[in-house]
C-alpha cells in the first residue's frame, strides 16, 4: 500500500487529476466510442440464432422420436443457453408439477425468443396440432436471421475497409489524376489569351 500523500503532493495530485484530456485525446476517445458502438451488436434478448436453431431442432427430433416431454425441454433449455433458457427451464418445472399445458407456456410467451413456440405449444395443447413441424419452422427462421445478421456484419465490415482505403488513394488521385490536368488547362487558357 501506498504511503499516505501530504497537504502539498496531495494538492498536486488533484490538480493533475483535474486538468482534462487534450483535444485529440478527447477526440480519439469519441472516434473509439463510435466505433464500438457500431460494431457492437444491437440488444437482443433471443440469443445466438445458430444455437437457439439447434434447439428448436433438438426439440423437433425430440418430439418426432417420442421423447418424454420434460427431460426432452429441460434439453432444449440447456441447449438455448441463457437467453430463452430459462423461460423453457420453468415450462419444464410447470409440466413437471402437473401443471395444464396451455398455462404452462405462460413464461415462455414473455420472452421473445421462445413466444412462437409458446404459441404453437398452447395451440398443440387445445387442438392437438403438431409442434415438431412448428418447431422445425422456428428453427430454420433462426438459420435465416443467423444468415441475415451474417450478411449485415460483412457488408459493415466492408464500408469500414473501403474508408481507409479510400483515404489513402484519394490524395495520390488528385495529384496524379486532377491536378496535371487542372494545370494542363491553365497553361493552354493562358497561352490562349
Amino acid at each position: 500500500m501506498p504511503p499516505p500523500l501530504g497537504g502539498a503532493a496531495r494538492r498536486r495530485a488533484r490538480r493533475i487529476r483535474a486538468v482534462p484530456p487534450a483535444p485529440p485525446a478527447r477526440a480519439a476517445a469519441r472516434m473509439v466510442a463510435l466505433a464500438r458502438d457500431l460494431w457492437s451488436p444491437g440488444p437482443d434478448d433471443r440469443g445466438d440464432p445458430l444455437q437457439s436453431a439447434a434447439g428448436w431442432e433438438l426439440l423437433a427430433t425430440g418430439i418426432r422420436a417420442g421423447a418424454p416431454e420434460v427431460p426432452l425441454l429441460r434439453a432444449v433449455a440447456v441447449e438455448l443457453g441463457e437467453a430463452g433458457g430459462t423461460a423453457v427451464r420453468e415450462v419444464a418445472e410447470r409440466l413437471s408439477f402437473g401443471v395444464d399445458p396451455a398455462a404452462a407456456w405462460e413464461p415462455a410467451l414473455r420472452h421473445p425468443g421462445t413466444a412462437d413456440l409458446a404459441r404453437a405449444a398452447r395451440r398443440s395443447a387445445r387442438t392437438g396440432a403438431g409442434l415438431a413441424a412448428a418447431a422445425t419452422e422456428i428453427a430454420a427462421r433462426e438459420r435465416e436471421r443467423a444468415a441475415e445478421s451474417a450478411q449485415r456484419r460483412s457488408q459493415r465490415a466492408a464500408v469500414w475497409i473501403a474508408g481507409p482505403l479510400g483515404l489513402c488513394f484519394l490524395p495520390a488521385f488528385l495529384c496524379l489524376g486532377v491536378v496535371p490536368v487542372v494545370l494542363g488547362l491553365l497553361q493552354r487558357s493562358a497561352l490562349l489569351w
